[in-house]
C-alpha cells in the first residue's frame, strides 16, 4: 500500500531529511520546493487516477502562500493537510486550521513527531472514506451530511466539503444534539485532547461549520451555551 504524499517545502535541507526519512516506508513523497506547482501536481494525480491522500505545506513558500494554498487544495480536493511552520503561537495554528488544514507542525520538525501525526491523519482520512462509500446520509434537521466523502448539504441545497476536523466536530455535535457539548469533549472527539479548554481552535472550527451550515443571525442550528460549550439545535 502506498500513501501519496505532496511536501511543498522551500527549504532544500530540510525537504531533503523528510524525504530521507519516509524512503523506505509506505509514505510516497513528491517534492514542489517553491508551491508554484501545487495545485497542477494534484490535478495531475487526480487525472491519472491516483490523488495525494496528504499534502505537506510551509506556510511561507517563494511563490505563494502557503495557508492560501492549504484552502484552494481543500477546494480542489479531498486531501488532508499537515502546516509547517516556524511560529509557534495559538494564533497561527489558528490561522491555518481556519484555512483548511487538519494539523499544525512547527519547526525545526521532529520527524518522528512529523510521522506519528502523519499515520493518525490518514487513519481518520481512511476511516472515513471507508471500504466502500454508501449513498447513504445522515440527516438531521435541515442539512444532510455523508459520512462517508464529508460532504454537507445545507437547508438551501448547497454542499460544502468538510476538512476531516469539521466533519468530526459535526459528528460529535450530531451525536450530542439537543444538549451542550464542552471544547474540551469536542477536542477529544477530534483526536486533539491535548488542547486547552482556553484554546480558540474549536471555536474557529465551529465557526466554518456554521457558515457551510448556512447560519444566520436569526436562525443558528449550533448555539453558543454560555460557560458549557456548543449545542447543535433544531
Amino acid at each position: 500500500m502506498n500513501i501519496n504524499v505532496l511536501l511543498v517545502e522551500d527549504d532544500d535541507l530540510l525537504a531533503k531529511r523528510i524525504a530521507n526519512h519516509f524512503a523506505n516506508t509506505e509514505f510516497q513523497l513528491t517534492l514542489d520546493n517553491t508551491g508554484a506547482q501545487a495545485l497542477q501536481l494534484v490535478h495531475n494525480q487526480i487525472n491519472e487516477g491516483n490523488p495525494f491522500d496528504m499534502a505537506i505545506v510551509d506556510v511561507v513558500l517563494p511563490a505563494t502562500d502557503g495557508l492560501n494554498l492549504a484552502k484552494e487544495l481543500n477546494t480542489l480536493t479531498d486531501i488532508g493537510v499537515i502546516m509547517l511552520s516556524s511560529r509557534d503561537t495559538q494564533a497561527d495554528r489558528i490561522a491555518g486550521l481556519a484555512q483548511g488544514a487538519d494539523d499544525y507542525v512547527c519547526k525545526p520538525v521532529d520527524l518522528l513527531e512529523l510521522e506519528l501525526r502523519m499515520r493518525a491523519l490518514y487513519k481518520r482520512i481512511a476511516g472515513s472514506k471507508g471500504e466502500d462509500e454508501s449513498e447513504e446520509f445522515i440527516e438531521y434537521a435541515d442539512f444532510k451530511l455523508h459520512p462517508d466523502n464529508r460532504t454537507l448539504i445545507n437547508p438551501h441545497g448547497d454542499e460544502a466539503r468538510l476538512t476531516e476536523a469539521e466533519h468530526k466536530v459535526l459528528i460529535c455535535l450530531i451525536a450530542n444534539a439537543g444538549k451542550a457539548t464542552s471544547r474540551a469533549k469536542i477536542s477529544e472527539e477530534i483526536g486533539q485532547p491535548d488542547w486547552s479548554p482556553s484554546d480558540r481552535t474549536v471555536d474557529v472550527l465551529i465557526g466554518r461549520l456554521r457558515k457551510k451550515l448556512g447560519d444566520e443571525k436569526e436562525q443558528k442550528r449550533i448555539v453558543t451555551v454560555r460557560g458549557k460549550g456548543y449545542m447543535l439545535s433544531t
